[in-house]
């Protein structure tokens, strides 16, 4: 009982501040990361033929498109958001250290994380900053792949792919699309991350004797900050822009996330990878045209009005999981879906 009612206490507080989002550096969305796209869309804008046939009205009318904001999927990201954040990402977060804290606790026989937490400020030599250097690429680098992974099964596992759908449902895509997500895509994350994240945490504590402090900006690993301010929020809008030649293949750009988006036949089950794109080029899984002219959001062969609520994006994914495993059960043969995008 005085778990449930720590519980609502937080949760209060959660909602009173439910707006800290845009002054929040660990939120994707906050508002210096969307301002530091700017300039990256404005690039694109200058240098694009085709964006400036696009907007005739100049750059503004670029970057805030009438097919995109007119567009009914956009103001459903906007509604889903509200209702998707009061609704799960406050228990996600709950969950998300609950993962890591057993793992960690897994790994190292038992000990408490959060008396572990503030061992690494203790330790500030230079060597010791190199070795905060290294654990954070070490960090980034396995919960990246981990993050390819889980990406890649959501598309692989039909079962999975019905609540991942979700994602890939938005026909026109903002920043806000990004959290057009349904809540077992975002277990799924969680779990996985959260675990990854605690038995890294313990491996450091067995190795180290303590918990590395990793470099930061705003309270922020410098590498997500970094991947934050880099035109992030570009990779969930309507500006394409990729790296030329082979640093597309190993730096993150828009282009990259845009193709995995798409529905064309040629970029089914393409791009996964979050950070780091060598994983989609490691695993045959890269692919980045030289423009977006057959680039188009959505989900092929889905109904009109399939997904156009955020009641729908919560409940249909249930409803065709369940069909899907009830076919399996009885051995029902199933039709051939087209690959998943």
């Amino acid at each position: 009982m005085s778990y449930l009612t720590d519980l609502l206490v937080l949760y209060t507080v959660y909602l009173t501040n439910f707006f800290d989002f845009l002054w929040d550096p660990n939120e994707r969305i906050f508002a210096m990361y969307l301002l530091a796209a700017v300039p990256f869309a404005y690039f694109a804008y200058r240098t694009h033929k085709y964006h400036k046939a696009q907007s005739a009205g100049g750059f503004l009318s670029f970057l805030f498109p009438r097919e995109v904001w007119s567009h009914p999927s956009a103001w459903l990201d906007l509604r889903y958001f509200l209702f998707h954040k009061c609704i799960g990402h406050f228990f996600f977060f709950v969950a998300l250290t609950g993962c890591t804290a057993w793992a960690f606790a897994l790994v190292t026989g038992g000990m408490n994380l959060a008396d572990m937490a503030t061992e690494g400020d203790a330790h500030r030599g230079s060597s010791d900053y190199l070795i905060a250097l290294a654990y954070m690429l070490v960090f980034f680098i396995v919960m990246d792949f981990l993050g390819f992974f889980v990406h890649f099964l959501q598309h692989k596992i039909p079962i999975l792919w019905e609540f991942h759908k979700v994602h890939h449902s938005a026909e026109v895509m903002h920043p806000v699309s990004n959290f057009r997500e349904h809540p077992v895509d975002n277990i799924a994350y969680i779990t996985t991350i959260g675990c990854g994240h605690g038995i890294m945490v313990g491996l450091a504590v067995l190795w180290l004797g303590y918990i590395p402090s990793m470099p930061a900006v705003f309270g922020v690993p410098v590498m997500m900050f970094l991947f934050n301010i880099f035109g992030y929020n570009l990779r969930h809008s309507h500006v394409w822009l990729r790296w030329p030649g082979v640093w597309s293949k190993i730096l993150p750009s828009p282009a990259h996330h845009h193709v995995h988006h798409s529905c064309h036949p040629d970029h089914f089950d393409k791009n996964f990878a979050f950070m780091f794109p060598l994983w989609d080029v490691l695993f045959g899984t890269y692919t980045m045209p030289e423009d977006n002219r057959d680039v188009k959001f959505g989900v092929a062969g889905m109904k009109s009005g399939e997904m156009d609520t955020c009641v729908k994006l919560y409940v249909i994914p249930f409803k065709k999981a369940f069909r899907r495993l009830r076919k399996k059960l009885r051995g029902t043969p199933q039709r051939v879906l087209p690959p998943a995008e």
